[in-house]
């Protein structure tokens, strides 16, 4: 999934997003029965995330100029819907949820870019309404981050979700038959997905940020805790109501810092929780800074974006 593709340039990404104190690149190689390789993982403080200069001075140091190039929207960029898919010719897909569309952006739909993705369907059970995932962006948040890079004279290939960075990493950890939830954190709260086959089915935000996981207060974080929790539990009944036929092995904790979550999750919730690192992803041989909790946290959307490789897209 992505926004707009344009020519390969090399084999691989080169990812670049905006973080709120600065600019996360990472590039990874894919090695057929063996981890991926992280070949790149920079950061650019920056108080300006958003800015040509540091954009300018990363494609300096990296050559990022050489590789195709993709960014990652922010949580609050845009709208990720979940709609009927509509009974219609291939080629009239879009036009078709863009119509179901209009009614549900806090937006006008004639500003919003949009792309579809597939939910699959149980295939013992091909009566079964069919849905897919709707995406909706303001076209001049589009435009100006086609602009910005532009400017930094960087070609920007292909805008992600961290939907799809997060269904990247767990697609490759996933038990053959069974469905896989993951749980990350960043500045825009938590993000919780479940994938089955390498498949998005559910992605749901919780409004529960990385700085308060973080919380000194032992109360005020318990409360975050529980917070969690109860989103959690609300969240995988529905799931197992809408999709009774993917069976969940287990819930992944990425990496966040927040000392005592695991424990408190895999206490409280009906299926097993395990803490994840991106070395369970990952051969970091040639980026041993990552091997921080910190960085991990860091850099764990940005890595599973550069995972990213051209698929079939509706």
């Amino acid at each position: 999934m992505g926004f707009f593709k344009r020519t390969k340039k090399s084999d691989g990404w080169l990812t670049v997003t905006f973080l709120r104190d600065g600019v996360c690149t990472g590039r990874v190689q894919r090695v057929r029965d063996a981890k991926a390789v992280v070949e790149v993982a920079a950061f650019y403080p920056a108080d300006s995330a958003l800015s040509p200069e540091t954009l300018a001075r990363l494609n300096k140091e990296l050559k990022a100029g050489t590789y195709q190039c993709g960014t990652m929207l922010s949580g609050g960029e845009y709208q990720l819907l979940m709609v009927d898919a509509p009974n219609v010719p291939q080629d009239e897909l879009k036009t078709a949820v863009r119509w179901r569309l209009k009614d549900m952006l806090d937006f006008h739909i004639d500003d919003a870019t949009i792309d579809v993705l597939d939910i699959p369907v149980d295939t013992n059970a091909p009566s079964r309404g069919h849905s897919m995932f709707a995406i909706a962006a303001r076209n001049t948040l589009i435009q100006s981050r086609q602009t910005l890079f532009g400017e930094a004279k960087l070609d920007l290939n292909v805008i992600d979700i961290p939907e799809m960075a997060q269904r990247n990493i767990s697609a490759l950890l996933e038990t053959d038959g069974r469905g896989l939830a993951m749980l990350s954190f960043d500045a825009d709260g938590g993000l919780l997905t479940i994938t089955y086959k390498a498949e998005l089915y559910l992605s749901r935000r919780i409004d529960v940020t990385l700085e308060q996981l973080l919380e000194r207060d032992s109360d005020r974080q318990q409360a975050q805790f529980d917070k969690i929790t109860l989103e959690l539990q609300r969240s995988l009944d529905h799931f197992d109501r809408q999709f009774s036929y993917v069976n969940v092995l287990k819930l992944l904790l990425a990496p966040t810092g927040a000392e005592g979550l695991h424990e408190h999750l895999a206490s409280n919730l009906y299926m097993p929780v395990e803490a994840m690192t991106l070395d369970d992803v990952f051969d970091l041989s040639k980026a041993p800074e990552l091997r921080d909790v910190a960085q991990q946290q860091r850099f764990f959307l940005t890595l599973g974006a550069a995972l990213r490789h051209e698929e079939v897209t509706l």
